[in-house]
């Protein structure tokens, strides 16, 4: 039983979380599309911008995570940020797809969370990584692997619609075809956007698989998207996102740096829009 003293300090603690659980779909036993409910709705953001979660050290861990390499203060808020996989339009019932570090402080204490449960949400939506910097017209290639995936699905929901004279690509690469997250919602925008398309991959398929089975990387040196798609890595044409594991990102970025792209900032507008996760 807790003391006097210890429980008002739970008390206080637990005052600083503001949001609720509503949703938790496991996709694997390391993966999760968690959706959260604010107490209070968050200004509208744009689409790739990212929030804070938190949940306090006391909080216990899943089942399968491993002891943590920096052991968590019990009295300390751990937060990160995660990309919003949400519309953009979307600003109470926020949707976030998180990978576990089975070893690390915050996420093996997410994956322990269950609908109803309470945690921690920032109040302040922040990020570079956004589409509506693009000019008009532009192509938009999506590069993604892990939970980089996320911000396009929020690019999708938000844009897709107001930008029917751009061809935007989805390439999503993973080892193996339970790992794609969000596969059936991309298969289903390909299918009804004419100008949408979704090129996932995989590098470890078994025999059901009838896609790519290459790495990302030997995916766009094999031109697989002026072959297929007639899109060129051409700065004046098509702005590409990478985002994932850092050495897809630095590959991919080394590629495109040959034709001439030059990486974005609001203060200095580039072709190539980066964030590692």
């Amino acid at each position: 039983m807790l003391s006097v003293n210890k429980e008002v300090d739970f008390l206080m603690d637990t005052q600083a979380y503001n949001a609720t659980v509503i949703g938790k779909i496991m996709v694997t036993p390391d993966i999760m599309i968690l959706t959260i409910d604010a107490d209070e709705p968050r200004v509208e953001f744009e689409a790739g911008q990212n929030l804070l979660l938190g949940l306090y050290g006391y909080e216990s861990r899943s089942s399968n995570s491993e002891p943590e390499l920096d052991p968590a203060e019990a009295d300390k808020l751990i937060k990160r940020p995660y990309s919003i996989a949400s519309s953009k339009t979307e600003t109470r019932q926020l949707e976030f797809y998180i990978s576990q570090v089975k070893s690390g402080q915050l996420t093996s204490r997410l994956f322990k969370l269950n609908i109803g449960d309470r945690l921690y949400v920032g109040t302040k939506i922040t990020g570079i990584f956004r589409l509506d910097e693009t000019p008009d017209g532009s192509d938009i290639v999506m590069v993604a692997t892990g939970t980089g995936i996320a911000p396009y699905i929020s690019f999708l929901r938000s844009h897709i619609v107001e930008r029917p004279e751009s061809k935007m690509v989805v390439i999503q690469g993973a080892a193996h075809r339970w790992d794609l997250g969000y596969y059936s919602e991309l298969t289903f925008l390909e299918k009804t956007y004419a100008n949408f398309f979704y090129v996932p991959t995989l590098t470890d398929a078994d025999e059901k698989w009838d896609g790519y089975r290459v790495c990302i990387e030997d995916l766009l040196t094999n031109e697989v998207l002026q072959n297929e798609f007639n899109i060129s890595p051409d700065p004046e044409r098509t702005h590409f996102f990478v985002s994932g594991k850092p050495e897809m990102v630095a590959h991919v970025s080394d590629w495109l740096l040959e034709f001439g792209y030059t990486r974005h900032h609001p203060d200095d507008p580039g072709e190539l829009y980066i964030e590692e996760f």
